[in-house]
């Protein structure tokens, strides 16, 4: 892992950054609070090839890893946009369908990901399940050539975006541990018996959130990713990338925040200096920058040791911690230099402060994370 970035790298976020600021933070904001999807920069975002990026050239991707996709959400969110389903639809479902999926699955979902044609939702959540992916209720039952899926998904992000979503069920419990035996499907998101009810959230988001139904879905037995009952280890392929993604967002998130505060901080002036002046303003400022750095290595070498195939829970984990507290701290005190102005509309930081918030909570919150840590990390006793 090299801590300069390469040629290359350099000139994604850059290609990147050029794109996204076309549109910028008051567009994102704009459509924050209007609760309307981003389609437009998402496509523009696809048509330069950035969307799939992570997957492979033969699929119509950019053949990279990724660490090319962390650079692309962070330096989205760093122009302003941060883009919640490029964790999902990018980092959980294309990761998983280039990693376990038949030729045919590859041939058919990839070039449309990648082009940024269709996104794809991820549906693991539900409401008694919670963080115990072991417990889950929804089942996939065979009946000949097909499955049919009967059960409930929680705060899925962007099915009205989407074609298709990518389901966890059980299809069996495993006599030795009592836990599910997961499995995954690709469902048509208007498939028949699937119902979905908006889930009202306070935060201010372009995507929305929903409650599925699955009262009898049917598909074919060519839907089915990876190997009947190894669920588990398969969305753990796609989970890491998408905590990994989430901290790339949170850096992109802190990144933009300051660099509005900072901006405000040079012009505003009170009382004959500009406010930038003053240490309560300035190391404010300064400590959020230096904890939004520290995430952005930890990012980094998160997004280095998926790529390498090494075990990349732990980094992938903490990365995610800290980048989720560094970002609402950034955006805090981005508020905070604001003063009055920084709860006004025009300056659009209220919806990065709820993205963030809600990114502390999701995709694993903090508390899950320390119980990892001290589990895994420090070899101390299971806690829950």
């Amino acid at each position: 892992m090299e801590f300069i970035e390469t040629e290359h790298e350099g000139a994604l976020r850059e290609a990147v950054t050029n794109v996204v600021r076309k549109f910028g933070g008051d567009y994102y904001a704009a459509k924050a609070m209007a609760g309307e999807p981003t389609t437009e920069l998402w496509q523009a975002l696809g048509d330069a090839g950035f969307i799939g990026v992570n997957l492979p050239e033969d699929c119509g991707g950019g053949g990279a890893g990724l660490a090319e996709l962390t650079i692309v959400t962070e330096a989205s969110a760093s122009a302003g946009c941060p883009l919640l389903l490029l964790l999902v639809s990018g980092a959980i479902c294309g990761e998983v369908i280039a990693h376990y999926g038949t030729e045919e699955q590859r041939a058919r979902w990839l070039p449309p990901l990648a082009s940024g044609r269709t996104k794809m939702a991820f549906a693991i959540t539900e409401p008694d399940a919670g963080s115990n992916s072991h417990k889950l209720s929804t089942t996939a039952e065979r009946d000949g050539d097909e499955w049919i899926l009967r059960g409930t998904k929680y705060y899925i992000s962007g099915v009205d975006e989407a074609d298709a979503v990518l389901v966890v069920t059980r299809t069996g419990i495993d006599p030795d541990t009592g836990r599910g035996q997961l499995t995954l499907f690709i469902v048509d998101s208007d498939a028949p018996n699937l119902v979905r009810q908006p889930l009202p959230v306070a935060a201010q988001l372009p995507e929305k959130q929903f409650t599925l139904f699955f009262d009898g879905v049917r598909v074919g037995a060519d839907r089915l990713v990876g190997s009947e009952g190894d669920g588990f280890v398969q969305v753990f392929h796609g989970l890491n990338p998408e905590r990994i993604l989430g901290a790339a967002l949170c850096v992109g998130i802190g990144r933009y925040a300051l660099q509005r505060a900072a901006d405000y901080a040079r012009e505003r002036s009170v009382w004959g200096s500009p406010i930038a002046k003053h240490q309560g303003v300035s190391h404010a400022l300064a400590k959020a920058k230096i904890e939004v750095e520290a995430a952005a290595l930890m990012t980094a070498r998160a997004a280095w040791l998926h790529d390498q195939g090494e075990h990349a829970g732990e980094a992938a984990n903490m990365a995610k911690y800290a980048a989720a507290e560094a970002a609402l701290a950034a955006v805090d005190a981005a508020i905070q230099t604001h003063g009055g102005n920084g709860m006004s509309v025009e300056y659009g930081l209220i919806p990065l402060w709820g993205l963030a918030r809600v990114l502390r909570i999701a995709p694993v919150n903090r508390e899950m994370v320390l119980n990892y840590v001290a589990q895994h990390s420090l070899g101390l006793p299971k806690s829950y």
